[in-house]
């Protein structure tokens, strides 16, 4: 199996003068059940090498034990420290695609056509696409026979009312949920900050960072059920 993982390159939480990336929770806890499920990782990012962090998954408070797992994790850390370019990956090497959250993916991959493409080619093939948090965001532009991928479809992705609780609402260009139902998505979500995962098809989306493994898991089943 080969998974196709694709992170974040954006770094700037709009205009705050604060750092953000990707989230690290919603990276380590996928990587480790797809690596020790005996899968490939692929990791790519819109600028290749490493990508952002969001210093707040880096917190004490924020530690789980993939993160801590990862932080000792010295080919991990390398794996990351070199992503390869978006544009140099194709759907056909690869059985899934993964994305990450954290609040980058709202600026830098909301509006990547190359990134929007591979999704698209990713679902038509009928191949796992799986995005958890803020990285439904990606799916904004993603069209599939014309239409918005979501219309129709269910999913989740980080609430309103937990941007509203970190206050960032202001912030951010385009809040998830408001835009998956925009897009005819059928949105349906759980309590703020539990796991809440979402199937339709080959379609799976996460409500939020506690949602990661969840959806990881999902993809594994898929996967092995092929």
């Amino acid at each position: 199996m080969k998974i196709l993982f694709v992170l974040t390159s954006h770094d700037k939480l709009g205009d705050t003068g604060e750092k953000t990336g990707f989230w690290l929770e919603e990276f380590a806890a996928p990587y480790y059940i797809f690596r020790d499920a005996g899968a490939d990782v692929t990791l790519a990012s819109p600028k290749g090498g490493q990508p952002p962090l969001d210093p707040r998954s880096d917190d004490p408070n924020s530690e789980t034990d993939a993160t801590r797992r990862f932080k000792d994790d010295a080919d991990a850390k390398a794996d990351l420290a070199s992503t390869v370019t978006l544009d140099s990956v194709s759907h056909e090497d690869y059985d899934a695609v993964f994305y990450p959250g954290g609040h980058g993916p709202l600026w830098d991959l909301a509006n990547n056509k190359t990134s929007a493409a591979l999704i698209e080619a990713f679902y038509k093939a009928n191949k796992p696409v799986s995005l958890v948090c803020h990285a439904p965001g990606a799916l904004r532009d993603v069209t599939v026979d014309g239409k918005p991928l979501v219309e129709g479809r269910k999913v989740t992705g980080f609430t309103n009312s937990e941007e509203a609780a970190v206050g960032l609402t202001d912030i951010v260009p385009f809040l998830v949920e408001d835009m998956l139902k925009e897009r005819g998505g059928i949105y349906e979500k759980g309590e703020d900050w539990g796991s809440h995962v979402v199937i339709d098809g080959h379609l799976t989306t996460g409500q939020n960072p506690a949602s990661s493994a969840g959806v990881a898991k999902a993809v594994m089943a898929q996967l092995t059920a092929k």
